[in-house]
């Protein structure tokens, strides 16, 4: 089950100086060598990158910022090759829909006794980018801008965040998501105008019949259900208790569910369980194939809640895997909370030393046919984001960041849910009072690792507030 992995695409302008192609012509073929000796197989490490050569001429600059975005480029990288006047990109870049980073670089490491006046005129962009993003700020342009030289320990780092923003926005702003049932009545906090989503995050939305649901797992092809049923077992820790006829109603629901996905081509779905109670044809809930599709970069929100299974979508493609959660219990002895959902977690971030556990619940959350199976997820333990994208005062997105340590616990024999347990960077009490006061939902997701600069990013490039708690 491959996890996805969004690869940015960026067009690099590099920018010279018209009056160099006169007084120094040598100077920009110079520069356009280093930029495809040195620079290109670097960013090409984090992103696929669009590079025709350097730029000197209003016209030309014009020229390939259109290009950039005709051939979908996520964000345009300046360069300044040499010092190059700002009003020749000023108004390509103030048109432009594409995100802007000013990279401030140069081939030049060190200023030394050898330093000369070619070496100065080889490495004399600084005072260009200074220049550039004036008249940037000036006209209301948003930009990044970025400062480190190629041989630094991260000389990349905050450039691939960035970029990685940039692409996670723009699919964003294309993602098609997907509501099977309804809202669970009263819960407030992601109660939305699709209309506004939809003007300001882009995002556009469809219904899936429950009836399409049920023909779907009811006309399911039996070699199809035989072969899913064997990957189960082959992949997953089955409970001896779990009957056949569950196996084969999990693997039916998981048909139906992916089909409906795929001809969608939805990007993040949700469900309403309490919807798959309300035709006595459904054979189970598909905890199973949620928590699946979300290991292969679907995102998933529980309960109809289309904000979260926009923002566990935005947070995989910011920093993969990723995977819907839910504060469920605080442990204030422990200092740490313990999330949990009804059956759906990303198998992809499944602790690594142990094979996933796959039982029936308990007790079901709905009336169906069978048996309501789930894969009993806990995640790797270690340094993790929780995140939580959510509406604020006057109907401004608001994304929220918290920097925790997924512990080193489970699973636990008596829970068939997926659980796993989190501390924050310092005491729970604190850490979920500020939650709650910056308006952190009670649907969130998780990904490894720190994630915050690139949400950061992300909340900036879409118009949204940050908050770090």
């Amino acid at each position: 089950m491959a996890v996805s992995t969004l690869r940015p695409k960026v067009g690099l302008l590099g920018l010279t100086l018209e009056l160099y192609e006169q007084t120094a012509p040598r100077l920009r073929p110079g520069r356009e060598a280093w930029v495809r000796r040195a620079v290109l197989p670097a960013l090409g490490k984090v992103a696929d990158v669009e590079f025709v050569g350097a730029a000197f001429r209003r016209e030309d600059v014009q020229a390939q910022v259109e290009r950039f975005e005709a051939e979908g480029c996520d964000a345009v990288l300046v360069m300044l090759l040499t010092y190059s006047p700002s009003q020749i990109a000023l108004p390509v870049l103030r048109r432009t829909r594409l995100p802007i980073v000013v990279w401030n670089t140069q081939e030049l490491r060190a200023i030394d006794a050898d330093f000369s006046g070619a070496r100065m005129v080889e490495n004399h962009g600084v005072h260009g980018t200074q220049d550039l993003a004036n008249v940037l700020l000036r006209s209301g342009v948003r930009f990044r801008y970025v400062t480190s030289h190629l041989d630094d320990p991260d000389a990349l780092g905050e450039l691939t965040d960035f970029f990685m923003a940039a692409a996670a926005t723009g699919r964003l702003s294309r993602a098609r998501l997907g509501i099977l049932g309804y809202p669970f009545p009263g819960m407030g906090d992601f109660a939305l105008d699709t209309t506004h989503m939809a003007a300001t995050l882009g995002c556009e939305w469809t219904a899936m019949p429950m009836e399409e649901y049920v023909q779907r797992a009811a006309g399911a092809p039996p070699e199809a259900v035989a072969r899913l049923v064997a990957e189960y077992r082959a992949t997953y820790e089955v409970d001896p208790a779990v009957a056949d006829a569950d196996l084969e109603a999990t693997a039916r629901v998981e048909l139906a569910l992916r089909g409906m996905v795929g001809e969608r081509r939805l990007d993040a779905f949700t469900y309403q369980f309490m919807a798959f109670g309300e035709d006595e044809r459904t054979p189970t809930v598909p905890f199973v194939a949620a928590s699946r599709l979300m290991g292969e970069g679907v995102g998933f929100g529980g309960e109809g809640d289309l904000i979260a299974a926009a923002g566990s979508a935005l947070l995989n493609w910011l920093s993969p895997p990723a995977s819907f959660a839910e504060m469920f219990t605080v442990d204030f002895e422990g200092n740490a909370v313990l999330l949990s959902h009804m059956g759906e977690a990303n198998v992809a971030m499944a602790r690594s030393d142990r094979r996933i556990r796959l039982a029936a619940r308990t007790r079901q959350i709905t009336r169906t046919r069978c048996g309501q199976l789930v894969l009993a997820t806990v995640f790797e333990p270690g340094p993790a984001t929780l995140f939580a994208l959510t509406l604020g005062r006057g109907g401004r997105w608001r994304m929220i960041a918290s920097p925790v340590t997924g512990e080193d616990f489970g699973p636990l024999a008596s829970l068939t849910e997926p659980h796993c347990k989190l501390s924050p960077g310092g005491d729970v009490r604190e850490f979920l009072t500020a939650y709650a006061k910056a308006g952190g939902p009670h649907h969130c997701a998780l990904c490894f690792g720190d994630a915050r600069r690139r949400i950061g990013d992300a909340a900036e490039l879409v118009g949204a507030d940050y908050r770090e708690v």
